[in-house]
């Protein structure tokens, strides 16, 4: 650990230290209907959508209504994008004639987007056309953000209203996010990508002459493409010449400017934010990583100002910083000490610590930071390959996305996923003192830990019961890149970062495959919709109760010790849940490693 990467940690937090209020206050307004100089000239806009589709702005949805939007937006968004990948060889954009995609991998990407996981099995830059790049994944970008956002304040209403049948109007509140929130954001954000040499054009890739020559191993394939073995069993190559490469383009600012926003994670180009066409420079790389956290950040104040308590929402984001710093100091320590397995590997090795598959031009400190903050924020963009991490580096990622999305998590989707831990705190520390609990003036009673029960269960069951099944069957064990453990946290990593609607990848296991694609798609939709549907449920129940004011037993959410008190939780029940699994994983390998 160097002196200079900790500073760029520390500003790195103090940027975005800085931001959280005005943009929290902001979005509070936004959903609040509240005017300011930034909503007031788009209200024309807004009434003008609504009349185009038919939506009664003042008319609200009770709480299974609101999942019933939710569900058929959600479905026939996926659908729409299921098409337009499986036809894009007939659509516009498409210079470099690319085919359309096949039926798993389209499924499985369509359900990807769809989520907010972003997964990507497949190469940015040799699948898909602009039209797909642009109309499809981008959109979804901002759709699928602005979903778990207004599921969010859905939740936030339940604790606001009295006696109240109904918790808003879904199609308000995704209109709203997305015209007031995202696009603005997006549009601002575009402009300084572009402006710092990220790519954003519509031009047929260039094919440009190498310097030097380089000579590689390439496979040889028989005539329907399929690799040719030679007598020992491995697959034949033979030796060949690269003279040219080709430079691919497109509308790659638009789309990583949203898929960092709302906290999407798709890359553009295969390597994601470590392709110097997508994140070009180190101030490029501090705002890309920047723009991870800000929203999912602000809305702890948007949350605090919109229940009258922004002693409440700063306590929940110093629980999600208490969590998030130490795990991310530890990956940058385990990346700076000698790893036994490359200390022979000179290119590896820096004075700033292990660089396998790591860029120079970011560094370790910058990787780690990155590691850590994407996976805590449930965004799945990387800027160095987790893969190539030390175990106990890998460990922490890996990690970070089992505790679900609670520690910054998706937008919206995260701080409702630990505002649910936070109902579970208070039960459990009101059966510690013999009284009902209640949070925020609300009594929480069995029907709200019925629904937290099956927002903690579902993703974990998906994540060990999903990668259980990947180690015994022949089709999940192909695509494994690495025997032992670290296989093994290959295949427990994608489980772990589909169910928990991360996009992240270890980047060893070849995931493009039918199993794959089918498999990591059906835990995308339960980790996406078995919270989101409880969530919604526990937010129709709460508004429909009564307040209960503050008494002399009333437990206090906003102290340190009740912060102390809901760390214990998260990782108690993190620890209890995965401890098992990352220890046939990470942990093994390293001291494996060790020997």
């Amino acid at each position: 650990m160097t002196e200079n990467g900790i500073f760029q940690i520390v500003l790195y937090f103090a940027v975005l230290g800085l931001l959280i209020k005005p943009l929290g206050s902001y979005m509070a307004d936004v959903y609040e209907g509240t005017p300011n100089m930034l909503i007031s000239p788009l209200r024309p806009l807004e009434r003008l959508l609504y009349r185009m589709f038919g939506v009664k702005s003042d008319e609200e949805m009770s709480w299974k209504s609101y999942t019933a939007a939710v569900l058929v937006f959600s479905l026939v968004g996926a659908i729409a994008l299921y098409l337009q990948q499986r036809f894009q060889n007939h659509l516009p954009l498409n210079p470099q004639g690319f085919p359309g995609v096949s039926w798993d991998s389209s499924f499985n990407t369509a359900v990807s987007f769809l989520t907010n996981t972003n997964w990507q099995g497949y190469g940015g830059e040799s699948t898909m056309s602009y039209l797909t790049q642009m109309s499809g994944l981008a959109v979804h970008n901002f759709l699928s953000a602005a979903t778990g956002m207004a599921v969010l304040v859905a939740l936030i209403r339940g604790f606001t209203r009295r006696s109240a049948q109904t918790i808003g109007n879904f199609w308000v509140d995704l209109t709203r996010s997305t015209l007031y929130i995202l696009l603005p954001l997006s549009i601002l954000f575009t402009i300084v990508l572009v402006s710092q040499g990220v790519v954003q054009n519509f031009k047929p890739y260039q094919t440009v002459p190498l310097m030097q020559k380089v000579t590689y191993d390439k496979p040889v394939v028989d005539s329907q493409g399929n690799p040719v073995k030679d007598a020992t069993g491995k697959d034949k190559t033979e030796p060949a010449e690269m003279t040219e490469q080709s430079l691919p383009g497109g509308p790659a600012a638009s789309q990583i400017a949203i898929k960092q926003l709302g906290t999407n994670g798709g890359g553009f180009f295969n390597v994601n934010s470590a392709h110097p066409y997508e994140n070009p420079t180190p101030l490029s790389n501090f705002l890309e990583v920047l723009a991870i956290l800000l929203i999912p950040a602000a809305l702890c104040y948007t949350f605090g100002k919109m229940i009258g308590d922004t002693r409440q929402g700063w306590a929940l984001l110093i629980a999600m910083f208490v969590i998030l710093i130490p795990l991310l100091l530890f990956c940058y320590y385990s990346e700076t000490v000698d790893a036994p397995y490359v200390k022979g590997l000179a290119a590896a090795l820096s004075a700033d610590g292990n660089m396998e598959g790591k860029e120079a031009r970011i560094g370790v400190a910058n990787s780690a930071l990155w590691a850590a903050v994407t996976t805590a924020a449930s965004n799945g963009s990387v800027n160095a390959m987790h893969d190539s991490f030390s175990p106990l580096g890998g460990l922490v990622p890996l990690f970070l996305i089992q505790l679900g999305e609670i520690v910054f998590g998706g937008v919206g989707s995260g701080l409702y996923g630990m505002i649910i831990f936070v109902v579970i705190s208070v039960f459990v520390a009101g059966l510690m003192v013999g009284r009902t609990p209640e949070y925020l003036g609300k009594k929480i009673e069995a029907f709200e830990m019925k629904m937290a029960s099956l927002v903690i269960l579902i993703p974990a069951v998906c994540v060990l019961l999903g990668t259980a099944i990947a180690v015994v069957s022949k089709d999940g064990v192909a695509g494994i890149a690495n025997p032992g453990p670290h296989g093994f946290s290959e295949i427990l990593y994608a489980f772990s970062s589909c169910s928990n609607n991360n996009g992240s990848a270890f980047a060893g296991i070849s995931a493009n495959t039918p199993f794959y694609n089918v498999s990591l798609a059906v835990v995308m939709i339960l980790g996406r919709f078995g919270v989101l549907v409880p969530v919604l449920a526990v937010a129709g129940s709460l508004a429909g109760k009564k307040y209960v004011p503050v008494g002399s037993g009333t437990l206090p959410t906003h102290t340190p010790l009740f912060v102390v008190f809901l760390i214990g939780v998260i990782m108690i029940v993190g620890a209890l849940t995965f401890l098992p699994a990352i220890s046939l994983g990470p942990v093994a390998e390293h001291f494996i490693s060790l020997k």
